[in-house]
């Protein structure tokens, strides 16, 4: 984890493993694929970031919705969430870092990004290799 962080780090995957597990399934459309359905358990990505304290005040809702979180998975897809889109005083969506699929887990190739709120499986970005948080992009003046 990279970024606007005051506590940036690398997370091994029993590290992950250890934080409060949270359970989601997902419907979603893979152009490769077809619909896929699925069940994932890890930790919710809020919780994950928010001990790597994020460089915002944390009371103030326009200062962290102007975060943005950058997921790359190992092949180089990435994908973009708003902090607005995982923090739960804006929105309800459990978005994680899936440790199992299916009861699977997926150690030893990292963790899977989980949006369950999304149709579309373009987001779900398989092994994680990095989660870059941005508030410091230059704002239009």
């Amino acid at each position: 984890m990279t970024g606007d962080l005051r506590r940036p780090r690398r997370l091994t995957a029993p590290e992950l493993r250890a934080w409060t597990e949270h359970a989601t399934r997902a419907d979603f459309a893979c152009a490769t694929s077809g619909t896929q359905r699925h069940s994932f358990a890890g930790p919710l990505l809020y919780d994950v970031l928010r001990d790597a304290e994020p460089d915002f005040h944390p009371t103030a809702r326009k200062d962290r919705a102007r975060f943005l979180i950058c997921v790359r998975g190992a092949d180089g897809h990435r994908a973009l969430l708003s902090w607005a889109e995982i923090d739960p005083e804006f929105s309800a969506f459990p978005v994680l870092l899936a440790t199992s699929v299916d009861g699977v887990p997926t150690a030893p190739r990292g963790p899977q990004l989980v949006v369950p709120q999304d149709h579309c499986g373009t987001r779900f970005i398989q092994h994680v290799v990095s989660v870059h948080v941005d508030g410091g992009y230059a704002a239009a003046h």
